[in-house]
């Protein structure tokens, strides 16, 4: 098979030595820094009680899990020229056996085909040409490959599901037809598609169909599959997590093109990421997207956000909140075609947990009646049946679906499966072990939060 045509995992070149599990701050991007083939790497520091333990390190951007990507060097490390060559050379080795234009020549040549030729290999992932079948005959492919398919590339492909990694959990219909029927009611013309396949797929597929529809998307994606399908200005090799185009400069101009349209207006950007992913470097990377969009000519832009929506499990609520203040999460419960859990019509605690963040308006977001969403006229925002409004903390504060219980000694609504422990002074699960501590937060010390929204951690 040719090189590159799977998910490339591994890296040859780790360091002397690597930090046992401990609490892990990121401190970003950090400039010159070293590359895996995922694009730069991430500085990271082992923390502990609010001080740095060890040295810093890189490590890689989008791979939480060592197996996919082991790049790992220290801070102060004086690397030797052979290693970086080797290094370089190492990930030379893995980039994609074909460049996107090379992939969109062999496109070219294989809508050409008679149906009967057209074939693609399951195994590489892979649209063949016949000269090629030899190469992969010992493989599983599929035959007769429709234009139909050919405009729905996620369905043909297989899902990358490594949760750390690349988890490629694609939106159902339900969710996608209302997300792009949404956008339309805003008023929305250009769509950043951040690791969206299906929604870029819909919107491609809808605009080569309907002479009238007037919506176009551009899809930036780690995923370079996709670059069989789609052209250089319709699709953007990109990592989420360190804001690498990995088409270098170019790629980086048909983004601004595609940000500049109408002097910015009317565009917005939505993201999925992989729900295993960090938030800090998510975040960093969405506010260079937007900061993109601000250099636009447009007058006023310097004091707007570009407009979003990040989908993401309720649960990163106030994490995401920490860098997107003025975010606000919608009831919505977005589900998906490939998850054993997310997906509409559960109820209690299997409800799809994934929902929207956004800077727009709440009353603005109008979520359908017919599936139970009601407009509620105190919080100026539709929620789900479930979330009942709390007239002592004067708001609908349900964030599971599920109708929450008022606890006077907390002073704010809890889950309903959650009792006030008195030992604890707190509400939580009725069976659990009080095991009351003068550690507060693992990474700071401080009480009153847990390591995952220490307000100490990276906000950039």
């Amino acid at each position: 098979c040719p090189r590159g045509a799977r998910r490339d995992g591994g890296g040859a070149m780790a360091g002397p030595g690597r930090p046992g599990p401990s609490a892990l701050a990121l401190l970003g991007p950090a400039p010159g820094a070293p590359s895996c083939p995922h694009g730069p790497a991430l500085l990271f520091v082992k923390t502990s009680q609010g001080k740095e333990e060890g040295r810093r390190f890189y490590a890689c951007s989008a791979c939480r899990d060592r197996k996919d990507c082991n790049f790992f060097q220290w801070e102060d490390e004086k690397v030797s020229e052979t290693r970086l060559a080797a290094r370089e050379e190492y990930n030379r080795n893995h980039q994609p056996f074909f460049t996107h234009r090379q992939n969109m020549d062999r496109y070219k040549n294989f809508v050409l085909l008679p149906l009967s030729k057209r074939r693609f290999c399951q195994e590489c992932q892979q649209l063949l040409l016949p000269a090629e079948w030899e190469k992969h005959s010992d493989h599983q492919f599929l035959c007769d490959i429709t234009t139909a398919q050919l405009k729905s590339p996620s369905q043909l492909l297989y899902p990358l599901e490594n949760k750390k990694t690349n988890a490629q959990y694609l939106f159902a219909d339900r969710s996608c037809q209302f997300l792009l029927n949404l956008l339309i009611g805003l008023g929305f013309r250009r769509v950043l598609s951040v690791g969206t396949p299906r929604l870029h797929e819909m919107i491609q597929s809808k605009a080569s169909e309907e002479e009238e529809f007037s919506v176009r998307s551009l899809l930036l994606d780690i995923d370079f599959r996709y670059s069989q399908f789609y052209t250089e200005d319709e699709f953007c090799h990109y990592n989420m997590f360190n804001h690498h185009f990995f088409g270098g400069e170019a790629a980086r101009e048909t983004c601004r093109k595609f940000l500049y349209e109408e002097n910015g207006e009317r565009v917005i950007m939505v993201a999925d990421p992989p729900f295993g992913g960090l938030v800090e470097a998510l975040a960093s990377s969405f506010k260079k997207l937007m900061a993109m969009w601000r250099e636009t000519e447009k007058e006023g832009h310097d004091s707007r956000e570009m407009p979003m929506f990040w989908i993401f499990p309720y649960f990163f609520e106030s994490r995401i909140l920490d860098f997107f203040p003025s975010f606000s999460m919608m009831d919505y419960q977005v589900d998906y075609d490939n998850h054993a859990l997310y997906k509409h019509g559960k109820t209690g605690r299997r409800q799809s947990p994934v929902r929207i963040f956004t800077n727009l308006t709440p009353s603005m977001i109008v979520l359908p009646e017919e599936e139970g969403y009601r407009f509620c006229s105190v919080c100026q925002r539709y929620v789900s049946s479930g979330n009942q409004h709390c007239e002592i903390c004067n708001s609908c504060t349900s964030k599971d679906g599920r109708r929450w219980k008022h606890c006077v000694l907390c002073k704010k609504c809890v889950k309903p499966s959650w009792f006030h422990c008195n030992n604890c002074n707190c509400c939580t699960l009725e069976k659990h072990s009080c095991e009351k501590t003068d550690l507060g937060c693992f990474v700071c010390g401080k009480a009153g939060h847990k390591r995952t929204a220490c307000p100490s951690l990276s906000r950039t």
